[in-house]
């Protein structure tokens, strides 16, 4: 038993270096990893979809994909993965990794940016490096049109407002007649500076803790 958790210890060493994660957590990661894919060693479209948590979020596919994202592997690639294994999968679980009492002020603001780089890939279907009206418009219309609160048309017309307002706040001078080509990831630093999101930025619907990253319900 002793040689046994050795060598588990000796295989995930590399990815506690990789992520910051410590070994414990990613032993039950591997266990959430596990149950999502049958014991199999990769997970597919199909594992996350089934997730009874996700049926109803308005943004499930662009969660699901943030998972097959070639840009949330840290490598500077761009496309989508068919199939993720382990150490994939927790590359991106990384990206909700909060600061501990040891993080220094420079690593916190690294890991607030990976954040803030996350969230924009989501709603960068495109890989082009802008968030579009078209883009934004739909995230927003899904956002609020399945919450049936509003009507799509009505979504719609938030979303084209809002991203007029966002055109105005980051291109004070723009002329009537300019086009707007959309936000950059640095246009988006600035619109969410404000936005505490170190300790909040979080992943539910896996059943996973993150602040802890224990798997199971959290009983607090």
């Amino acid at each position: 038993m002793g040689a046994s958790q050795t060598r588990t210890e000796h295989k995930y060493q590399h990815l506690v270096e990789k992520t910051g994660f410590s070994l414990e957590q990613i032993k039950n990661l591997h266990k959430r990893f596990q149950h999502l894919s049958g014991n199999e060693e990769t997970i597919s479209r199909e594992n996350l979809n089934s997730i009874p948590a996700l049926a109803n979020n308005p943004i499930r596919k662009q969660i699901i994909e943030a998972f097959f994202d070639k840009r949330n592997q840290h490598q500077n690639e761009v496309g989508s993965f068919e199939e993720i294994g382990f150490e994939q999968f927790l590359m991106v679980m990384s990206h909700f990794r909060p600061p501990t009492l040891k993080t220094t002020e420079e690593e916190k603001q690294e890991l607030r940016r990976e954040k803030l780089r996350f969230l924009f890939n989501m709603h960068d279907t495109d890989n082009d490096g802008t968030i579009t009206l078209e883009e934004y418009r739909k995230v927003v219309e899904e956002l609020l049109s399945k919450s049936g609160a509003i009507g799509q048309e009505a979504a719609r017309a938030i979303a084209d407002a809002a991203m007029l307002e966002v055109a105005s706040t980051n291109v004070p001078h723009m002329e009537p007649d300019d086009f707007y080509e959309g936000i950059t990831f640095e246009h988006f630093e600035q619109i969410l500076k404000g936005l505490e999101m170190e300790t909040r930025m979080h992943i539910r619907f896996l059943d996973v803790d993150t602040t802890t990253m224990r798997c199971g319900k959290s009983t607090t």
